[in-house]
């Protein structure tokens, strides 16, 4: 599959790119330090509106702005605002990752405090469920806008 990039790990810039042409909008400045590369599945349309969001489980520094081929690994439930907005976690072809307690814990951290600058905000966490999940999940949300 296809992931945009649009934040960049260990910064707090939340780059915003129109998902449909990829062309950069604007930034905004986050909570948290993103822990990994973070964008969107290309071709994808979520409960939200908009693409599925995915983290690129990877230490290589991906650029904003970037396209990369990833092979898709593990889905974390998500609920932001009373809408589903789950994050499928990928990896870089080739390239492995671990879905363990210390992974979960680092994305559920994150995902608690990217948004503390926003009042109101609501996020509900919830399970780290595997490859097959995710895969149906992206199934699930096919882009369907004319």
């Amino acid at each position: 599959m296809r992931v945009f990039i649009e934040n960049e790990a260990g910064s707090r810039a939340k780059n915003i790119y129109d998902d449909r042409s990829l062309v950069f909008q604007r930034t905004v400045e986050v909570s948290r330090a993103y822990p990994f590369p973070y964008g969107f599945v290309i071709g994808t349309r979520s409960g939200d509106g908009d693409c599925v969001d995915c983290f690129v489980l990877t230490g290589k520094g991906l650029p904003s702005g970037s396209t990369v081929e990833c092979d898709v690994v593990g889905l974390l439930e998500q609920v932001e605002d009373g809408e589903v907005d789950h994050k499928v976690l990928a990896v870089l072809a080739g390239e492995t990752a671990t879905l363990d307690d210390a992974l979960a814990a680092k994305l559920r951290d994150f995902v608690r405090g990217v948004f503390a600058h926003v009042p109101g905000k609501r996020m509900e966490i919830g399970r780290l469920l595997g490859r097959a999940e995710a895969e149906a999940y992206i199934r699930a949300c096919p882009d369907n806008t004319p």
